[in-house]
């Protein structure tokens, strides 16, 4: 612990020990410092040292039982490992790395890469990280506090939350479980009561039922499923939907990449390590129909070249978007 207290208040940062008597996992809170002015960006960081870190591909930290307090906290936090044979520190954004994974899927160790070296070298670059990530967690947890308050719902901090505005200053929240196949919508011109929806019953108003083969009749229900709600029970517009559709997208993309973050020496037993076959079950079923969704709004913007450009519009206008979302929109036109 005293090589990184050392090396961060070598380069004029606030370093406040915590009390070892208890096991919070944490031991230091970190306040970075530019230009002589003390900045808002304050981490918590939990050191170890010794040769008991190593791994073959780097350093692990156990999660023990502070899996919760390092993932929801208010301030984000980091694990340091000093590593005595090398005499190197070396860093892992913990916070980072557990809610990535997800509420029902935490690994047991914060994985610290050997590349993550924590040095004078790389000081700048590692601070200007940290307060880069730290602006983007609290900035992130004040949008959920505010879409919370709005809709009477209290989201997890591990929830998909995508929010927009439609011309009318109507809001639209999107809210999903990671993994999840169902998400739920929350629309202030519905008095913010919430409606289940998957891909396939929010597009049911919009195309033709897929052809059910004789043996699928795990995705004819999931399609039949009156219970979900389609675009037309909820009022949609055409922007509207394909901004929900794209919801479920870009997060079914964000939790296929975060499969990747786990290590397999964590796995206890999945059909993938093991050799056993998968057992078949509805997911397969809605594997089935995402893709037939999938394809038909491709075929939309085929054979509808400008609906792709309408939606976009939409939602550059109408949207309450971060600047680095309606950047990967594109010029306008």
């Amino acid at each position: 612990m005293n090589a990184v207290r050392t090396l961060l208040e070598e380069h004029d940062h606030i370093v406040q020990e915590i009390s070892g008597q208890n096991d919070f996992g944490e031991d230091l809170y970190v306040t970075f410092v530019e230009d002589e002015h003390v900045t808002s960006n304050v981490i918590r960081v939990q050191v170890k040292g010794g040769d008991k870190w190593r791994r073959a591909n780097g350093y692990a930290v156990p999660v023990s039982r502070h899996g919760d307090t390092w993932a929801d906290g208010n301030i984000p936090v980091y694990c340091v490992v000093y590593d005595p044979g090398n005499k190197r520190l070396f860093w892992a954004n913990a916070t980072q790395q557990l809610r990535r994974s997800g509420p029902f899927n935490r690994p047991k160790v914060i994985g610290v890469s050997p590349n993550a070296v924590l040095a004078a070298a790389t000081m700048e670059s590692f601070v200007a990280q940290a307060r880069r990530y730290v602006g983007r967690y609290r900035d992130r947890q004040a949008v959920l506090t505010h879409l919370g308050e709005m809709s009477g719902v209290e989201f997890d901090p591990a929830d998909h939350v995508l929010h927009i505005v439609n011309g009318y200053d109507e809001d639209l929240i999107f809210w999903g479980s990671p993994g999840d196949a169902l998400a739920t919508l929350l629309h202030s011109a519905l008095d913010w009561e919430p409606h289940l929806v998957s891909l396939a019953s929010l597009m049911r108003s919009e195309m033709p039922p897929p052809d059910f083969a004789a043996d699928d009749e795990t995705a004819a229900r999931i399609w039949n499923d009156h219970d979900l709600s389609s675009a037309e029970d909820l009022g949609l517009s055409r922007a509207e939907t394909i901004w929900v559709a794209s919801c479920f997208m870009s997060t079914r993309q964000a939790d296929e990449e975060s499969e990747t973050v786990f290590d397999s020496d964590d796995c206890e037993g999945c059909p993938n390590c093991t050799g056993e076959e998968p057992v078949e079950h509805a997911i397969i079923a809605a594997d089935v129909l995402h893709e037939y969704v999938i394809d038909r709004i491709v075929t939309w913007f085929e054979a509808e070249p400008e609906l792709l450009q309408r939606s976009i519009s939409a939602m550059r206008e109408e949207g309450d978007l971060e600047p680095e979302f309606v950047a990967e929109l594109g010029p306008r036109p």
